[in-house]
C-alpha cells in the first residue's frame, strides 16, 4: 500500500464535477484507491465512486489522504495527488 498526503486547493473544493473527474481517473487504475480527510478514522471511501467522494466534505483547504493498494498504487497515488494539486481542473 502506498499513500500521499495533499490539500484540496481549489476554491469549491471537490463537488460534484471534480468528484466525477477523480473518480473517473482512479477507475482508470488496476489498484483498489481509497480517500479520507487526514486526520479521520478509519480505511477512507472508494475512490472509484463519485458518491462516496461526495458524502466526504472535502472543502477548500481540507488535508486528504490518497492511498492505493495494487500493482500500479505508485502511479495512481501519483497522478491523483497532481490532479488535486491542480485545482482539480477547475
Amino acid at each position: 500500500m502506498y499513500s500521499e498526503n495533499v490539500t484540496v486547493v481549489n476554491a469549491t473544493g471537490i463537488h460534484a464535477r471534480p468528484a466525477s473527474q477523480f473518480s473517473k481517473m482512479a477507475a482508470g487504475f488496476q489498484s483498489n484507491v481509497t480517500v479520507k480527510k487526514s486526520d479521520a478514522e478509519g480505511d477512507g471511501v472508494n475512490a472509484k465512486s463519485v458518491l462516496n467522494l461526495m458524502t466526504q466534505g472535502l472543502t477548500c483547504g481540507t488535508e486528504i489522504t490518497i492511498a492505493a493498494d495494487g500493482e500500479d498504487e505508485k502511479e495512481a497515488v501519483a497522478a491523483l495527488v497532481e490532479f488535486v494539486k491542480g485545482g482539480c481542473g477547475e
